[in-house]
């Protein structure tokens, strides 16, 4: 079955949901899941629905140009997405593999809606993992140059018609226009419960303050570092017993559930981005 997406968000005002949902009865498609929240102090609007597309009448750029136009008349903004297109993903990673090897291995089982045609390193170490799932391997210093690492990294982007970027563990702060140009697309796993614990050395300063949970937050990048909109987060519960080294071999299992449940949640177009937050819908099948 080949499904459209439609995430819509709006000022909130009486009529959207039945005005958007008769649009699509009005063709004939059948609505598989339709959800909608309310943000009463924002006055905000926020709609996922998901139709069954898979015998049209029309072409997708007829379906999109014509709710368009029904959605300008409502001031309405939107975003459509089609189930049978795979996203194409960018692994960035620095030494440490833990989550590299959890989303190429759920990508291998077909846990992920998506491609995974190359990662890029600033360390040659996880070339290793790249070649056991025969992915091509890219490894450009930083010793080069801040700017023209970047822009290597960019230039790779563009020719492999990347659409999503994922800091599995990345440990280098992206420049501004390296984030600007890929806003809404890059998501990172930060090894804390944000806002805790921003930065480097996340589990040295929590067990320096002696923290009864341990975290980690999955959010997309922004300019100001650990403080884009959160997409997915969990705890553990750790005791006086472990050291810094302990907190961080227990919270690798947290950082790799956290970033595949955001990774997934982003490929399957159930989050909308709205000032700094995220919502973000659950669909159950």
């Amino acid at each position: 079955m080949i499904k459209a997406i439609f995430l819509i968000q709006s000022p909130d005002s009486k009529g959207i949901l039945a005005t958007v949902t008769g649009f699509f009865f009005q063709r004939g498609y059948n609505i598989l899941h339709c959800q909608q929240h309310t943000d009463s102090y924002e006055k905000r609007f926020f709609m996922r629905i998901e139709l069954d597309a898979s015998d049209m009448k029309v072409s997708r750029k007829e379906l999109e140009d014509e709710f368009g136009k029904m959605a300008g008349s409502l001031g309405l903004e939107w975003s459509c997405h089609w189930s049978d297109y795979k996203t194409r993903i960018a692994i960035l990673v620095s030494k440490t593999g833990h989550c590299l090897y959890d989303l190429l291995s759920r990508h291998l089982e077909g846990e992920l809606n998506a491609e995974i045609p190359l990662i890029i390193s600033n360390h040659p170490d996880m070339e290793k993992a790249a070649n056991q799932f025969r992915i091509p391997f890219y490894f450009f210093p930083i010793s080069e140059g801040k700017e023209a690492q970047e822009e290597k990294i960019r230039s790779l982007l563009r020719r492999f018609d990347i659409d999503l970027v994922v800091l599995a563990r990345y440990m280098q702060i992206l420049t501004p226009d390296f984030i600007d140009e890929w806003r809404g697309r890059i998501i990172n796993i930060h090894h804390a419960f944000l806002p805790a614990f921003q930065g480097a050395n996340p589990y040295k300063r929590a067990y320096e303050r002696g923290v009864k949970m341990i975290g980690a937050t999955a959010h997309y990048a922004s300019e100001d570092l650990d403080q884009g909109p959160i997409i997915e987060q969990d705890v553990i519960r750790v005791n006086h017993e472990l050291t810094a080294e302990g907190l961080r071999e227990v919270g690798k299992d947290c950082e790799k559930r956290v970033l595949a449940s955001a990774v997934k949640a982003h490929l399957e177009h159930r989050v909308i981005i709205y000032k700094n937050r995220t919502i973000v819908f659950t669909v159950e099948r």
